[in-house]
């Protein structure tokens, strides 16, 4: 049944018809221009908004890469400025003029009253054209070391804000030089000092410079480098400005937001002011209309360079479709007359117009050639099968593992050169044999059917593959343990699987070898723990019962704060450090050995209980010999002497007694008094000799200096008085810092002084309770000085006491003779160090031990 067509279908497909005729009649490199503009056009349509949106990210990343650049800039110099008070606030503190004016100064504690003012230039500074190159402070302070100002130089014409009439301790407790900022009176100040010593190095307080910053600071802190309108600015955490270089344009006291509608602002903050009062950010920005009139000029460059892009791109596109349409209208004329040849069939051949539309009227006659070379392809495609079996077989023949194929019934189907050679199984009799029957422990074979059914009872979800370990047999019965796999194979009439079996006796054997040493800290009668960074306690084996019941915890749990520090400066370090602990009768030596890249710290102990007691006897008798000797001694040197002396003193006593006796009996002989106090002087001298050749034989003598460890110094005089302290109740807590501290001393003075601090200590703790008696002797570094704190739990030291404590023949004992801390001082002093003696808050004394610490391009004795 025919279908009537609608005359608007008719006129549609007459017009294609027309077109399709008249685009036959165009030539084609015509029609390759028109195509190629075509194609041009597009690809540059799609590529144009790609180029604009990268370019426009470009431009964003660099300007946000120089807005950066700029404002670390800014920073850097705003540092620098700083820098340069810091250095000039410390050569003020440093000049002789300031040495020589505190001199015969000395301010008490209890001084008040109004600090002295200068406002011209104090006789405590230099000259003002040697300092004042930066930007006037408004006043330069002089204070104690309690921080109270003494004299105020006010350098400008700011007014002084009161609250630096006393300063914070914190702030004296720092590093020498300190600078840092601050608001006062509602104004922000750069606060800069240094501590100021008189000319015999004494230190008598502090020179503070005050620098308000302000629009002239901020703007001098460029140091005259040209910003192209770039303002500078100081901004708290709430993000209000507190002072600019330019106030007229960001003024004091603006909020960000107020800003940002006419500036790029960049916020950084400080990292050298961290004990600062204030959150303040430094603020960079750069106006908007740079940044604006910079965007203009990249867009205008930006479209030229489109354009000509877009004339390239057309351009391009259609010399390439012109050049490779005229080689392919050659191409095809050639064909078609090759085609017609071969064909030998008569084609309307139109030699001017399209030759593509030429071709379509004779493709149809290559249908049956297209036939033809079907038949050809299907014998190529089974020789190609042929071919990927024969290198099927190659793979299973060259594999590894041993490779089984099976059916449903669980029936071998192919049996691999490697299980030939695993199981000692020839393929000949392994096929049609059941698996698990031939290669199969019998005690796994229920494993190994529950695996071959989970592929026949899935409904549904295709299992792709299962796993499992189990032991397999060989052919003389002996069991082995493997790793076996089955993949099934689905084809077109049946299922197979395929079976991966895998000899893992090496790896069981490995894995047993691992288990076995994972085992041996928990055997070692040793202490042995792992702890990591934050303090946990990871493992710990049975040995290591006594330690977790003296830190009071237990696995899983952390340590107590002090041993937390120790683990994490062992990180910081990352060098091993080993420490003594006694636990009752227990002595242990635990060393802590970091273990960084794993983030945890091994701690390996071990008890020296035994060789710590042969120590301590050893000691004892040691002691007893130096008792006997020092007593031997003594009892030397008073016989001599009482008779060196006993002579002289005799004599005086009968010239006197002669004198007495003549001017009793009214004589007048002048001549035998004379004669007389002659021979008492004479005595009296010669009684002088003695006491100093006593006094040379018990001076100061040329010590030998060298260079040793004040740690190993404190450990050494600790063992000393080990035997000592235990008979007290006392266990002396010895906390070492980890660096070396290397000093240059007499090695034997430096520990007479440490043995005197540790047993007027040890006299001290006598009089509380034992279960109060605590000594710690602590080590550390402040600058180029060691220290060695000596500190106890005892009675402490009452006012009245430590004002005598270095006076000769003082002492507190009933035994003593006041010469002890007299002897240790003066060995201090002439080792340029000191001794400082205060009380601890809440009872007890500290007796602090400071020495210079050797610096390497010292010349001394090395031992």
């Amino acid at each position: 049944m025919l279908k009537t067509l609608r005359p608007s279908r008719i006129f549609g497909l007459k017009y294609r018809l027309r077109l399709v005729s008249k685009v036959r009649r165009i030539p084609m490199p015509l029609l390759s221009i028109l195509i190629g503009l075509f194609c041009g056009i597009l690809v540059w349509l799609a590529l144009d908004q790609v180029q604009s949106r990268a370019l426009r990210d470009i431009f964003s990343e660099e300007l946000n890469t120089r807005l950066d650049q700029q404002a670390r800039e800014t920073l850097i110099r705003f540092e620098s400025y700083v820098a340069a008070h810091t250095s000039t606030t410390r050569l003020l503190a440093n000049h002789r003029n300031l040495a020589n004016y505190l001199e015969p100064i000395y301010w008490y504690d209890a001084d008040g009253g109004v600090p002295v003012i200068h406002y011209e230039n104090p006789p405590w500074l230099p000259s003002a054209a040697l300092w004042q190159t930066l930007v006037r402070p408004s006043q330069v302070l002089l204070m104690d070391r309690s921080g109270q100002t003494r004299e105020i130089y006010n350098v400008g014409d700011d007014s002084f804000p009161g609250d630096l009439l006393q300063v914070d301790e914190l702030f004296l407790s720092g590093p020498r030089v300190q600078a840092f900022m601050t608001t006062l009176q509602g104004k922000l100040y750069l606060l800069v000092s240094e501590t100021a010593e008189d000319a015999t190095g004494t230190n008598m307080g502090y020179l503070m410079l005050v620098v308000p910053i302000d629009d002239r600071f901020l703007d001098a802190s460029q140091q005259g480098v040209s910003t192209g309108g770039v303002v500078v600015a100081l901004m708290d955490a709430e993000q209000q400005f507190l002072a600019s270089s330019d106030p007229s344009r960001v003024p004091d006291g603006s909020r960000l937001e107020q800003i940002s509608e006419r500036f790029e602002v960049t916020a950084q903050s400080f990292f050298e002011y961290e004990g600062s009062n204030l959150n303040t950010l430094f603020a960079t920005l750069v106006p908007r209309s740079s940044v604006e009139a910079t965007l203009s000029r990249v867009e205008a460059v930006d479209r030229r360079q489109r354009l000509v892009a877009a004339v390239a791109f057309v351009t391009v596109f259609t010399l390439v479709f012109y050049l490779l349409s005229a080689r392919l209208n050659r191409i095809l004329r050639r064909i078609s007359h090759f085609s017609r040849r071969a064909l030998g069939v008569e084609q309307p051949v139109i030699e001017k117009g399209n030759q593509i539309f030429v071709l379509e009227d004779w493709i149809r006659q290559f249908i049956g050639q297209v036939r033809r070379a079907r038949d050809q392809m299907r014998m190529e495609h089974e020789t190609e099968m042929q071919e990927s079996e024969a290198l099927q077989q190659a793979l299973m023949e060259g594999a590894l593992d041993s490779i089984i194929t099976i059916d449903r019934e669980d029936r071998i189907i192919e049996f691999n050169p490697t299980a030939e050679r695993i199981f000692g199984h020839q393929r000949s009799g392994a096929i049609g044999e059941s698996i698990s029957s031939l290669v199969i422990q019998s005690e796994s074979r229920q494993s190994f059917k529950r695996m071959l059914q989970r592929f026949t009872l899935s409904q549904g979800a295709e299992i792709q593959e299962t796993r499992s370990e189990m032991e397999a047999v060989r052919s003389d019965g002996v069991a082995f343990p493997v790793e076996l796999a089955i993949k099934p194979i689905r084809l077109q009439q049946r299922e197979v699987f395929t079976v991966y079996i895998h000899d893992i006796t090496n790896r069981k054997r490995a894995e047993q070898e691992i288990s076995s040493l994972a085992k041996f800290p928990s055997e070692s009668p040793s202490p042995v723990l792992r702890v990591n960074r934050l303090g946990a306690i990871i493992f710990a084996n049975p040995a290591s019962a006594l330690l977790l019941e003296y830190w009071g915890c237990e696995k899983g749990q952390t340590l107590p704060l002090y041993w937390r520090k120790r683990v994490s400066n062992v990180f910081e370090s990352g060098r091993d450090w080993e420490v003594e602990l006694t636990i009752g009768k227990h002595h242990y030596s635990l060393l802590m050995t970091p273990i960084v890249e794993l983030d945890y710290v091994n701690i390996y102990g071990r008890d020296i209980t035994a060789v710590r007691k042969a120590e301590s006897r050893a000691r004892e008798h040691q002691q007893e010999l130096v008792h006997v000797c020092r007593l031997s001694t003594m009892g030397g040197m008073a016989t001599g002497l009482a008779h060196e002396l006993n002579q002289p003193l005799a004599a005086i006593a009968n010239y006197a007694n002669g004198c007495t006796r003549r001017l009793q009996s009214d004589g007048r002989d002048e001549h035998d008094l004379i004669y007389a106090l002659g021979q008492i002087n004479s005595q009296a001298d010669r009684a002088g000799e003695i006491i100093k050749r006593l006094r040379r034989l018990v001076g100061k003598q040329l010590p030998v200096r060298v260079v040793a460890d004040i740690n190993e110094l404190v450990r050494e005089v600790c063992t000393f008085v080990e035997f000592e302290a235990r008979k007290t109740g006392v266990v002396i807590e010895q906390e070492l810092s980890l660096d070396g501290l290397p000093v240059r001393a007499d090695v034997v003075q430096i520990e007479q002084v440490l043995l005197n601090l540790i047993r007027n200590a040890l006299d001290a703790l006598l009089d509380v309770d034992v279960e109060h008696r605590n000594l710690v002797l602590r080590t550390g570094r402040e600058g180029k000085r060691i220290q060695v704190n000596v500190i106890d739990t005892g009675p402490g030291i009452d006012p009245e006491t430590a004002s005598h404590l270095f006076e000769p023949f003082f002492t507190t004992k009933e035994s003593g003779m006041g010469m002890g801390l007299v002897i240790s001082q003066t060995i201090v002093e002439d080792h340029n160090g000191r001794i400082e003696a205060r009380p601890v808050a809440g009872g007890g004394s500290c007796f602090r031990l400071i020495l210079p610490a050797y610096q390497a391009d010292e010349e001394t004795d090395i031992v």
